[in-house]
């Protein structure tokens, strides 16, 4: 069971931004940049593209609605995204509000309080 299985189950809690029946979308708990978020299937899938052609289309459709309120709560340049499947053996994809090519960087890990982490998952669904 990945650390991605336990956190829809429950057992792990997360920041939760947004979740259908069949997608859960949450912040990374290791961030690289403010409003670092992640678009996850509830399925344990490893590699992205084994994925059923319709959950991959839901989980970008609503990347798509994730990463326009993320633009409206950093005031990013844009919305860089993601998928490298490496981390963890679950597929997803990673939303990273950037200004420049440089900013994604995941080797640069930034450490938010839990008070923190709230203010940032609200800020989000704020605009959602």
């Amino acid at each position: 069971m990945t650390i991605f299985s336990k956190i829809i189950q429950g057992i792990i809690p997360c920041y939760k931004i947004a979740e259908t029946d069949k997608v859960l979308v949450f912040l990374d708990a290791f961030p690289v940049l403010r409003g670092h978020t992640l678009i996850v299937p509830k399925v344990e899938i490893d590699y992205v593209y084994d994925l059923p052609d319709e959950l991959l289309a839901e989980m970008h459709l609503l990347a798509k609605r994730i990463a326009i309120a993320i633009k409206a709560y950093t005031a990013c340049v844009r919305v860089s995204v993601l998928i490298a499947g490496f981390e963890v053996p679950h597929a997803h994809i990673h939303l990273l509000p950037t200004n420049e090519m440089s900013d994604i960087q995941f080797s640069k890990k930034i450490k938010f309080t839990h008070e923190e982490f709230i203010e940032i998952a609200n800020g989000i669904k704020s605009f959602l």
